[in-house]
């Protein structure tokens, strides 16, 4: 397997083309996208791997940082939208992914025998990075801020602006939220630290996290924060234990003020007050949208990032005829950009005859769900997720249907074939988390915006035994709930204890009584007739209509007789 690195999920036209290529000619045939807005490319022979690494880094692309104990790639809101904040929070997320770039030149000599293929970067990354003011940097290392042991473990970070959370902002090491003045001004940052998914089956030491307010840097420090954080982390983070190495061990140890005081010393500044933020909000972009300069974007729901067939054939030829750049999402799906207002017709038919429709044709369930690769791809699975969960998404719709649930309802499910979370099945209202050979943990009570932790519910559930734990939570959320009360809200409201007891004693759902239509008119006219003979006898016009009705019938009996 091969991963590649796009801060923000931005991939080149040209890039998009040649991974599309390097699929079919050193892959299996397929493009997966990841929910770290990169690609997947499986199956590529060792033989191979020089061809198709070279290739990559030299139309517009890099692995370099995809993997490893060092900042993965870093998240940022997809939406090509040409506000203020967004384009900032994007220039962010690549100016961060610089400044954490490995920068020895090994990489480019294995791959491209040592040529290099980079743009130059920013000043402000370069004079950061150099920068040993507070002590951050091993000054003759060919890695300044790295080293030689690089990170205890894999670093993520993901940066975006209020209301939105597209990018899942609280299961990062770092949360980084763009804050801006009243014009709309950026002026600075709010940081969370501490968040992660990974953890080990049994092992209760081990949990996920949520990310929790450090404090406000202003713009111009983000850098310089960043990169204190960072060397906390590579000089205190636990490097004898990889089970316990993530940031967010060593943040539940000390506690976030003994955490805050240390990193102010590599940051050589307080950290100021944390702004107040609106309320989070999960944000797909998928559909047809103004970019705000005349184009428009297109998102496409893309079953759990995986492109291949007719699908993948049809999105080379729009992409490679309209010349577009595209976007992934850290919902694995993919964003269409500058889009021509005259174009949007034919693009849409033809994208249709791909199955790759506007997200009102595609069931609710599958517009939020996620899985990682699992079997065949994933040495670390233990049961089936990617190509588990069509079939289990189609299953609890079934459900849906035998409890009464409407179509456009839905709950947030992630779907993983270990514990190390990767689809960040934590933060769902329904997470699978594989335990065992076709056995699932069942975790409840996220939230749809994602900013609750959901907890274990069950445990080694049989795949085969699913509905018998879908039927009675999914029957009393459509029975018990409260006004627009999701079922992650509804789940933590009633308790694991009572859930588990209904669980229990389930023995399938009550049959409603038939329902009698007792309205006897169909149209306003009708009544108005009705209502006109009634009065003269001092009667309603439901008496009139009803004693009408009851003469009719029992003349009717009559003639039968």
């Amino acid at each position: 397997m091969l991963r590649t690195k796009n801060p923000a999920g931005k991939v080149p036209n040209q890039l998009y083309l040649t991974m599309d290529y390097l699929a079919d000619q050193f892959g299996i045939g397929t493009l997966r996208l990841t929910t770290r807005q990169t690609f997947q490319l499986h199956g590529v022979l060792k033989k191979n791997l020089k061809t198709v690494m070279s290739t990559i880094i030299k139309n517009m692309g890099s692995t370099l940082g995809a993997c490893g104990d060092l900042n993965r790639n870093v998240l940022a809101p997809s939406a090509p939208l040409m506000t203020k904040e967004y384009l900032f929070a994007q220039e962010t997320a690549d100016n961060i992914a610089a400044l954490l770039t490995p920068q020895s030149g090994f990489y480019y000599d294995v791959w491209v025998d040592g040529e290099r293929f980079m743009t130059s970067e920013p000043p402000e990354v370069v004079k950061a990075r150099n920068d040993n003011s507070q002590g951050t940097n091993f000054p003759d290392s060919p890695e300044p801020i790295y080293g030689t042991q690089f990170l205890p473990r894999k670093f993520k970070i993901a940066v975006t602006v209020p209301t939105d959370n597209s990018v899942d902002i609280l299961t990062n090491d770092i949360g980084v939220v763009v804050i801006s003045d009243e014009n709309g001004e950026p002026q600075g940052f709010n940081i969370y630290v501490g968040g992660g998914m990974g953890r080990t089956h049994r092992l209760e030491t081990t949990f996920p996290r949520l990310g929790e307010p450090l404090g406000y840097v202003p713009k111009g420090d983000i850098l310089y924060a960043i990169k204190a954080i960072v060397a906390t982390q590579r000089d205190h983070g636990r490097r004898d234990d990889r089970k316990y190495s993530r940031m967010k061990y060593l943040i539940s140890s000390w506690g976030i003020e003994k955490f805050r005081n240390v990193v102010e010393q590599y940051y050589g500044k307080k950290f100021k007050p944390f702004h107040e933020l609106p309320e989070w909000e999960f944000k797909s972009y998928l559909g047809w949208h103004e970019q705000g300069d005349g184009a428009l974007f297109c998102g496409l729901h893309i079953d759990n990032g995986r492109i291949g067939g007719k699908m993948k054939k049809t999105l080379r030829e729009v992409i490679e005829k309209y010349n577009l750049n595209v976007r992934i999402t850290p919902n694995q799906n993919l964003i269409l950009c500058d889009i021509r207002s005259a174009w949007r017709r034919p693009i849409t038919t033809v994208l249709a005859q791909a199955s790759l429709l506007h997200p009102r044709y595609v069931d609710s369930l599958n517009l939020t769900a996620m899985a990682c690769p699992a079997f065949p791809l994933c040495p670390l699975a233990i049961t089936e997720a990617e190509r588990g969960i069509p079939d289990i998404l189609k299953r609890v719709r079934a459900v849906f249907e035998k409890v009464g649930l409407k179509y456009n309802e839905s709950v947030v499910i992630r779907i993983t074939g270990c514990p190390n979370g990767c689809a960040r099945p934590y933060m769902a209202e329904l997470g699978l988390v594989g335990d065992g050979p076709n056995s699932y943990q069942i975790w409840l009570g996220g939230t749809p915006n994602q900013t609750r932790l959901a907890r274990s519910f069950m445990n080694k559930v049989k795949v085969q035994d699913l509905e018998k734990v879908f039927e009675p939570l999914f029957y009393y959320w459509k029975r018990k709930r409260q006004p627009k009360e999701s079922f992650g809200d509804f789940t933590t409201r009633m308790g694991f204890e009572k859930l588990l007891e209904l669980v229990d004693k389930w023995e399938g759902p009550v049959q409603a009584p038939a329902r009698y239509n007792l309205k006897p008119f169909a149209d306003k006219e009708t009544y108005e007739a009705m209502d006109e003979l009634a009065k003269l006898q001092n009667k309603s016009a439901h008496q009139l209509a009803m004693e009408v009705i009851r003469n009719f019938v029992v003349a009717q009996q009559g003639k039968s007789e």
